[in-house]
């Protein structure tokens, strides 16, 4: 699974991407938000409050209920404004 991370979901991460082979079961975006949030300090913050941000799925918007695939790309970043 690859994962791409934008915006400040980058900044306390770490890294603008990354590959990923979760060993647990993983379903939704949901799941994987938690399994993510579970790897480490920069991930936690990241992932502590999911009405922050957006997803999508194959460059395709998503939400967090989204069932995903081992081969899919999934891309985390925050909501955009205009201005």
């Amino acid at each position: 699974m690859r994962i791409l991370y934008f915006a400040w979901v980058r900044e306390r991460i770490g890294r603008a991407s990354e590959d990923v082979t979760p060993k647990e079961p993983i379903a939704t975006v949901a799941d994987l938000a938690a399994w993510l949030a579970t790897r480490g300090p920069g991930y936690e913050a990241a992932f502590a409050d999911l009405g922050k941000l957006r997803v999508a799925i194959n460059q395709n918007q998503a939400d967090f209920t989204s069932l995903i695939a081992a081969n899919d790309e999934i891309a985390f970043f925050p909501p955009m404004t205009g201005g």
